[in-house]
């Protein structure tokens, strides 16, 4: 029988696991703690020699829980939990604005928005480090995937601080080349016989504008090309593929880009900025934050 000491389990090795069960694959969990595949394995396969247990059983780049793994799993994510608080805590413990913080927001915002911010933000604190995390896509703050986030809803963890900082509008843009070729639409029906960019997945996009009652019947063979990076999508608008959706601030950077006068219903979206509870207590956080805020016209 193998005997297990306790004492002896390496939480790396614990993390590793939990890791892969969350992602599926070890290489998502390699990218998710910032290793090699290779070590993440090795971290792995020695959880399970620690443990004398089965955790996996291997399915071509997949991995799969046995019961033991799944049992193992549930008996180690309070300790995971317990160790993200504890992480958060140290952190908000601390007083000088300086190290590093990870913002998350979307790819256009990161590109167009954010620099002028973070050049205010180097001359304010020259020792922060920044990581932007240029993403579409909603970060976990209480797993630390980031410490700030600005995000166009309202999260509902109720361990979040947010704080609404804008009322976005947006417009429908043309590049001039577009207008060249196509003409200038003149009324809102108009815009059934012109081409568009979509931004991300065709089908949201659509429910979307159907939800907004823009008046506006667009279909998916109004939508000649697509991306799910918002700043390529905005160049294949300005490169005079398609009209383009594009919140206002974004379209002043880019005064040549014409924005079409309709008798369009407004067009708002919210700007939130999001703090875990605790981290918003801690110097560091609450000075970026609170910069952000201020930027952003909070």
């Amino acid at each position: 029988m193998h005997e297990i000491n306790l004492n002896s389990i390496d939480w790396t090795q614990a993390r590793a696991f939990l890791a892969a069960v969350r992602c599926g694959t070890l290489t998502g969990a390699a990218r998710d703690l910032g290793v090699t595949q290779p070590t993440l394995g090795r971290q792995v396969a020695g959880f399970e020699e620690s443990l004398g247990l089965l955790l996996f059983d291997r399915v071509g780049r997949s991995i799969v829980l046995t019961e033991q793994g799944r049992s193992v799993a549930t008996i180690l994510e309070p300790m995971q939990s317990a160790f993200d608080q504890l992480a958060l805590f140290v952190d908000a413990q601390r007083d000088a604005i300086d190290g590093s913080i990870k913002l998350t927001a979307s790819d256009v915002m990161s590109a167009y928005i954010l620099p002028g911010i973070l050049r205010e933000l180097q001359r304010s604190a020259p020792n922060l480090f920044v990581d932007v995390v240029a993403s579409n896509d909603v970060q976990d703050l209480v797993r630390r995937e980031a410490d700030i986030a600005i995000r166009h809803s309202r999260p509902t963890q109720p361990d979040l601080i947010a704080r609404k900082v804008a009322q976005t509008t947006a417009g429908i843009y043309a590049a001039p080349r577009y207008l060249s070729a196509h003409g200038v639409p003149k009324r809102l029906e108009d815009l059934t016989y012109h081409r568009f960019v979509g931004f991300g997945d065709l089908e949201i996009t659509l429910d979307f504008l159907k939800a907004m009652d823009l008046g506006i019947d667009l279909e998916a063979r109004n939508f000649s090309i697509a991306s799910d990076n918002g700043v390529v999508a905005w160049e294949y608008a300005r490169q005079g593929f398609g009209l383009a959706f594009m919140a206002d601030d974004i379209g002043a950077v880019f005064p040549e880009m014409v924005r079409l006068d309709f008798e369009l219903p407004q067009i708002e979206f919210p700007t939130w900025l999001v703090a875990h509870r605790e981290l918003h207590s801690n110097a560091k956080i609450r000075f970026v934050f609170d910069t952000l805020a201020l930027a952003l016209g909070g």
